[in-house]
């Protein structure tokens, strides 16, 4: 049985210990010991990393009595070794775990809104919340964890039996049977949990919330906290920075300057459309007019720059109205896109032929017999419409 001493030292970053075992893991050397402060993956906590006995520790793993230390290179059984914690990861850990004590247990008293789920991500963390949060309340409880974060309270490590804990008023009712360690945030939060904690709350700097969304009845809630939510910070001033460059405003204007670039966006668009409709009457009518003929029928095979496949489509519709003719049109740029149209009463389906040149050149799509479009054609869009172009006059030739 391993000795946890994270269990009662989270703070401790350099321990000494024998190795008990010594064995492969999964085509990986690994060694359990008799005493370790490695943390393993458990309770939405990600593993420590470090060094033991030298060599770095790449993954650690609870396997019930025993701690699984996987290594870089193999270490003999019986050896005395040091180990030492990556203390910047073990810290992150530390300050978004109690962190998220903190900000659940906010929900908790301030909304009765249970913490049904947590994720420790290499980012962002993630609470999951019984029912949905308000912006109102997000903003209260985030207020409140603050609160506590700034008043320095102290965190303690508490062992209770079952029977002990039942007379606590814990945040949530604890799963496991026997001996339990409590996380007592003093005179704010009692909880049952196997993590690694700060010893005091202004060890935490900050609780941020960066995202919300709604989860099956209830709300996720993505925060960080530290030196994550002092990075998220650098970002988001970068990020506003440059949009008060690029659109010459002050950041209390750039809201308002993004919404007023979507509409001109917008408007343009739809002008763009309008006049791209236009064009397309008549660049179709001059295609279909100066393709070759065979057997009475205009055929198409272009590769055009500039039009994108809803443009394709207007002009492939304006061709195959204006006359007797199979039309193929395709995107200049790789991966490409295409579109096949036939009039009425000629003798090539579109969509057949569609098929046969994404069996050819990849990609995906589909359509009617008149009208079929097509993306992802892993090809030179010259070697797509000579393709096209041979199925197409064989078709007509036969």
């Amino acid at each position: 049985m391993t000795d946890r001493v994270y269990y009662t030292e989270p703070s401790c970053r350099r321990f000494d210990a024998t190795v008990t075992r010594a064995f492969d893991h999964n085509g990986r050397p690994a060694v359990t010991l008799n005493r370790t402060a490695f943390y393993p993956t458990s309770g939405g906590q990600p593993f420590d990393t470090g060094l033991l006995g030298g060599t770095s520790v790449l993954e650690t793993i609870d396997e019930g009595d025993e701690v699984v230390h996987v290594l870089a290179a193999p270490l003999t059984e019986g050896a005395r070794v040091t180990g030492e914690i990556d203390w910047g990861r073990r810290f992150d850990h530390m300050q978004q775990h109690t962190g998220q004590h903190i900000l659940s247990g906010a929900f908790e008293q301030l909304f009765d809104n249970a913490t049904v789920g947590f994720h420790l991500g290499a980012e962002v963390s993630t609470i999951d919340l019984a029912r949905d949060a308000q912006a109102g309340e997000i903003e209260r409880a985030i207020d409140e964890s603050n609160r506590i974060v700034w008043e320095d309270r102290p965190v303690a490590i508490r062992f209770v039996s079952k029977a002990e804990a039942a007379a606590l008023a814990l945040r949530k009712e604890p799963l496991r049977e026997g001996s339990l360690r409590l996380i007592d945030i003093s005179g704010y939060d009692l909880c049952a949990c196997g993590g690694t904690h700060v010893d005091r709350t202004g060890s935490i700097g900050l609780i941020a919330v960066v995202g919300v969304e709604r989860m099956r009845g209830g709300s996720r809630l993505a925060f960080v906290c530290g030196a994550r939510a002092l990075r998220a910070l650098r970002g988001y001033r970068d990020v506003v920075a440059g949009g008060v460059r690029a659109l010459s405003v002050l950041p209390a204007e750039l809201p308002a300057a993004i919404e007023r670039l979507q509409e001109e966006s917008k408007e343009l668009r739809k002008q763009v459309k309008g006049l791209q409709e236009k064009l397309a009457e008549r660049e179709g009518a001059r295609l279909a007019a100066a393709a070759p003929e065979i057997n009475g029928v205009r055929v198409v095979v272009e590769a055009l720059d500039g039009w994108d496949v809803a443009g394709l489509k207007a002009l492939a519709a304006a061709a195959t109205s204006s006359a007797r003719a199979c039309v193929v049109l395709a995107t200049v740029t790789t991966p490409v896109s295409i579109v096949i149209a036939c009039s009425p009463a000629v003798p090539v389906d579109a969509n057949a032929t569609l098929q046969q040149l994404l069996r050819r050149f990849s990609g995906r799509g589909g359509g009617k017999p008149g009208l079929a479009q097509g993306g992802g054609l892993e090809a030179p869009a010259q070697d797509v419409a000579a393709a096209a172009s041979t199925l197409i006059e064989s078709m007509l030739a036969g």
